[in-house]
C-alpha cells in the first residue's frame, strides 16, 4: 500500500481514536471553562492560580478545534503537543508519578492523525527494510 492511500480499517481506527481523544479533551476543557470543582482543585493543587483555569480550558478548546478541522489538523496536533508538554512539565515539577499520561495522550493524538491523514504519512514515511 502506498503512503498516499488510506485503507478503510486504518481510517476507521484513526477516526475512532480521534473521537475518543476529542471527547476526553472536550470534557477536560469544559470542566476548566465552567470552573468545575475537580478542575479547580486539581489545577490549583499543582500551583496555578484560580484565574488561569478558564483560559487554560479555552486554550485546550482552541487547540482541539484546529486538530479536528482536516485542513488544520497537523497544526492542531502540534498545538496539542505543546499544551500536553506543559501539562507534562507541570506534573514532573510537582513530582506527580502519573506524568506520563499527557505524553501518552500526545502520542495517541499523533497516531490517530497519522492513521487518518495520507499527507502526514507522506511527510513521515515508515519504510520496511528489504
Amino acid at each position: 500500500m502506498q503512503a498516499n492511500s488510506t485503507s478503510k480499517p486504518m481510517l476507521f481506527v484513526g477516526r475512532t481514536l480521534t473521537v475518543l481523544l476529542c471527547l476526553f479533551f472536550l470534557l477536560d476543557a469544559s470542566m476548566k471553562i465552567v470552573k468545575a470543582a475537580p478542575a479547580m482543585e486539581g489545577t490549583m493543587r499543582v500551583g496555578y492560580p484560580a484565574f488561569t483555569i478558564a483560559p487554560i480550558g479555552w486554550t485546550l478548546l482552541i487547540c482541539l478545534a484546529f486538530y479536528v478541522i482536516p485542513q488544520t489538523s497537523i497544526l492542531g496536533a502540534i498545538l496539542l503537543t505543546g499544551y500536553l508538554g506543559g501539562a507534562t512539565a507541570t506534573m514532573v515539577r510537582t513530582s506527580d508519578p502519573k506524568f506520563f499520561f499527557p505524553v501518552i495522550f500526545g502520542v495517541l493524538a499523533w497516531v490517530a492523525l497519522y492513521l487518518r491523514d495520507a499527507q502526514l504519512r507522506t511527510l513521515i514515511p515508515f519504510r520496511k527494510n528489504g
